[in-house]
């Protein structure tokens, strides 16, 4: 069956599911049992179409316009106003993962943005001695290396530790999601220069021979830290974007769901932050053997990373990523986007069965 004739069969449907769901989120209790049996039943059909057409046609704009569908009616469905932990674990279980699953590009890039100046200038300094001198000069260096460095992790008490920490790092993800409104130009700057700056770092500690202080000291938390800021900018970028490429909505409408996405990521990030903290508070400075102390922080980057992917890819595949930041899907009959073929809309029984052959001659009703 084409995309015009699946459209044109089928559209009857999704305009009736609109409208159960429009009417559902203004007061459930206004719509009789029969409508909402109808409402759970359509719901179930379209989601079976949704993924027909991701499978078969791959066309963007109807996948869009059905994935909208199915979420809201998904939304009216499934959530159950009122109760603060079932909201949490909707967050934190749709929301905040699959807000950072559908930023994954943009993830990626901050990822570069980051780590490539990393490395390039910690190898950079590292094989260059004149170069590292100018950069920073010999005395500090020798202050970094002897004491400063691991000084750091031991100078507060513990417990005031990870929350300046925590503060910190928040504050640091702030700035790498906000700047993204300067069309991604401060989310730029912001991590090619923080990058930067760990790359030089790190170039100190190795060319004063306490490499394995200083991996023993960041690995810990810094997997788990810095996993964070990257996804931090990769929001601000994604932000940027929504202003430069909008698509075939307004500047405006764009910038509004990426900032959405980016506040539920904010929110998420925060107890990532805590975690990484806490790890830095108490397991980065403590007398556990080193390997045991990077094995903690590999762990817990393990586990949050597998939390992203595994719950990231089910919020994307219900509907639920896609659902933040939306509005509500204008009606399709205002806004198609594909000709629909001349043909008189009708029901079928099975409305994904293909057909034989269209002829000249009116469709025949399917064998029941």
């Amino acid at each position: 069956m084409d995309i015009d004739r699946y459209i044109a069969v089928n559209q009857p449907a999704w305009l009736r599911l609109q409208e159960l769901t429009v009417r559902a989120q203004r007061s459930v209790a206004d719509i009789p049992p029969v409508e909402l049996d109808e409402l759970i039943q359509l719901y179930q059909r379209v989601s079976a179409q949704l993924s027909h057409a991701r499978t078969y046609y791959g066309d963007r704009h109807l996948t869009s316009r059905l994935t909208q569908l199915v979420a809201g009616a998904r939304v009216v469905i499934y959530t159950r106003r009122g109760r603060a932990l079932d909201t949490a674990r909707r967050f934190f279980t749709e929301a905040f993962p699959g807000a950072v699953w559908t930023s994954r590009r943009f993830v990626l890039a901050s990822a570069v943005l980051f780590f490539g100046p990393t490395v390039a200038v910690g190898v950079w300094l590292s094989n260059s001695q004149e170069a590292l001198r100018v950069a920073i000069p010999q005395e500090a260096q020798d202050l970094i290396v002897e004491s400063q460095f691991e000084d750091y992790y031991s100078t507060f008490s513990a417990d005031g530790f990870a929350a300046m920490i925590t503060f910190n790092n928040i504050w640091v993800s702030f700035l790498a999601i906000t700047g993204g409104i300067l069309l991604g130009a401060g989310s730029i700057f912001f991590l090619v220069y923080n990058g930067l700056q760990i790359g030089a770092m790190a170039a100190v500690m190795h060319a004063g021979g306490a490499a394995d202080a200083f991996w023993g000291l960041i690995i810990p938390h810094g997997l788990l830290e810095l996993s964070a800021i990257t996804i931090a900018g990769g929001a601000g970028l994604r932000m940027g974007w929504a202003i430069i490429a909008p698509g075939d909505r307004s500047r405006v409408e764009s910038l509004a769901e990426a900032a959405l996405r980016a506040v539920a990521i904010a929110i998420g990030l925060t107890i990532v932050f805590l975690v990484a903290a806490l790890i830095e508070a108490f397991v980065t400075p403590s007398d556990l053997p080193t390997f045991l102390r990077i094995g903690i922080g590999v762990a817990f980057e393990m586990a949050f990373l597998s939390y992203l992917v595994v719950y990231g890819k089910r919020a994307e595949a219900s509907g639920a990523a896609e659902a933040l930041g939306r509005r509500r899907p204008r009606s399709w009959a205002d806004e198609p986007t594909v000709t629909l073929a001349p043909l008189p809309q009708r029901r079928l029984r099975h409305p994904d069965q293909p057909r034989p052959a269209a002829t000249p001659q009116a469709p025949q009703p399917p064998p029941r």
